[in-house]
């Protein structure tokens, strides 16, 4: 194997006695030399299994260190890390495992039910986290490993979330991962010190790629959070010293809520970060009535997840934007015409690095369509300023077009939820005979109290320009949540058709 793509190893070698992961649900920890050893171990087991260079080790388990002990390993040997989303159904899961066609998956004791009906979509399958799998990752028995594995080929296969159709398989090589934690290192100025609680799923790009695999490399140390709540996450905070932390806008909801987040300075932090949605803009307001350093972050599974980099000051006279280019990835805005978006012209989002990905797994046609000349094309649509600071403003597949007028849903999301009686809001497009579409705002009243429709019309009015304003509110007790927290708006639109 070339040494440069086997990291932990050298950082183990650099590092050995420094903590490298703590697990926040019993305070178990394992330095950087520990780490190395378990996935050494669990790469020499799988080779003993049969295991060979291009076969996929699916995982289906919540946030543990099994995590990285697979990853890891599969990076030592040439095999395909596949984790799996196990807040999606039987049946998702089912197709999935057909696509990826796993010689092995590990599946840990909380989804021994879940296992049983899958057991058919794979030919054989270990547990983790039990007493067994302590035998495997405590085994010494392994021999350093010469297989030849090129920086191009894939190390993990990471499924997207499929809220618009089936989920793609997208693959990820040694390349794109390596890249996106350099990346984030430099751009970002992490360092060995920077201590992180990961509480995002890891099957998900943010829950590995985002910040634990670059504070991993850098030397830094990832508390693998339990479930989340407002109140144990300020609890963890100060229990670990962290220095940054990315949690998702629902997360940071549920947060700025709570009586702990209130009380506490969180003298450690340097930064929290936003991702994987846009963030409401009263998050950025309670963060700066503590003096605490807040910012949003852009990424896909496809390209990172990490482009972008902002300074915390900018990101407060610059609400909503997530910043520049960080050091080794270009950004590119194109509009319908092909032409390159001009200053505050909206255009679709076009990333290129090596942090990109390899492929779609099995989708030759899907992986054409969406990287062109090395090009990502995320569906994403922006803009930048005249400072050069981007700014996400929806969706592709999400702009409403009424009247013949384009409306960014964002725009009118973020105005909507600075209402005092607003608790979540999503604004889309329905179809309209009159109007082509009619833009619709699903609302969640704040202590479930009704809020008048003439309240909120007037209310619009204050900012908003007429085709923009809501044509319909319909109040809900809550809003349809994906697996890592984002508005699910294709259910918001079945939900409609229901009612």
């Amino acid at each position: 194997m070339r040494w440069e793509l086997d990291w932990l190893e050298s950082r183990a070698r650099l590092s050995p006695n420094k903590h490298a992961v703590i697990l926040e649900n019993n305070n178990i920890k394992w330095t950087y030399k520990q780490l190395n050893n378990r996935s050494s171990a669990v790469a020499g087991w799988l080779k003993g299994q049969g295991v060979k260079k291009g076969d996929r080790i699916a995982l289906l388990s919540p946030n543990d260190i099994c995590y990285f002990d697979l990853l890891f390993a599969c990076g030592k040997i040439g095999a395909i890390f596949v984790p799996l989303n196990w807040r999606l159904s039987v049946h998702e899961l089912h197709e999935i495992l057909l696509d990826c066609t796993p010689v092995l998956l590990g599946v840990h004791q909380k989804f021994d039910e879940m296992f049983i009906s899958l057991e058919t979509a794979i030919p054989q399958s270990f547990y983790v986290g039990g007493a067994n799998y302590d035998e495997i990752v405590n085994s010494v028995n392994f021999q350093p490993f010469t297989e030849s594995i090129s920086e191009h080929e894939p190390l993990a296969m990471i499924y997207t979330g499929g809220t618009t159709g089936k989920p793609k398989g997208v693959v990820l090589s040694h390349q794109s991962i390596q890249w996106n934690a350099i990346n984030t290192i430099l751009s970002w100025n992490l360092t060995e010190e920077d201590v992180t609680i990961n509480y995002m799923p890891m099957f998900h790009t943010g829950g590995l790629n985002a910040l634990s695999l670059p504070i991993l490399m850098n030397g830094g140390t990832v508390v693998i959070g339990d479930q989340y709540t407002g109140q144990k996450v300020v609890h963890s905070i100060k229990r670990y010293n962290c220095t940054i932390i990315l949690l998702v806008p629902t997360m940071y909801h549920l947060l700025i809520q709570t009586e702990e987040f209130q009380k506490s300075d969180f003298p450690s932090m340097k930064i929290f970060l936003s991702g994987a949605a846009p963030c409401p803009l009263q998050v950025y307001e309670a963060f700066q009535k503590k003096g605490l350093a807040f910012k949003e972050g852009y990424g896909l599974t496809e390209a990172g997840p990490n482009n972008f980099f902002i300074d915390h000051e900018e990101a407060q006279m610059k609400r909503g934007s997530v910043g520049k280019p960080m050091l080794f990835n270009a950004i590119k805005l194109v509009k319908e015409n092909g032409q390159e978006a001009k200053v505050n012209e909206v255009g679709e989002l076009l990333i290129k690095g090596k942090h990109s990905f390899s492929h779609y797994w099995n989708n030759e046609l899907a992986t054409l369509e969406t990287k062109k000349e090395g090009w990502v094309r995320t569906g994403d649509l922006a803009k930048k300023d005249e400072d050069g600071f981007h700014y996400i403003v929806g969706r592709k597949k999400d702009m409403i077009i009424t009247g013949g007028e384009n409306v960014y849903p964002l725009e009118i999301e973020h105005w909507v939820a600075a209402h005092p009686g607003v608790d979540e809001v999503a604004v889309i497009g329905l179809p309209d005979e009159k109007w082509g579409e009619l833009v619709t705002a699903f609302i969640v009243p704040k202590h479930s109290h009704h809020i008048s429709e003439d309240d909120l019309v007037n209310y619009c009015e204050k900012k908003l320009g007429r085709y923009k304003i809501p044509k319909r509110f319909i109040q809900l007790k809550e809003l349809p949540k994906t697996h890592v927290g984002k508005i699910d708006k294709m259910k918001l639109k079945e939900f409609n058709n229901q009612i």
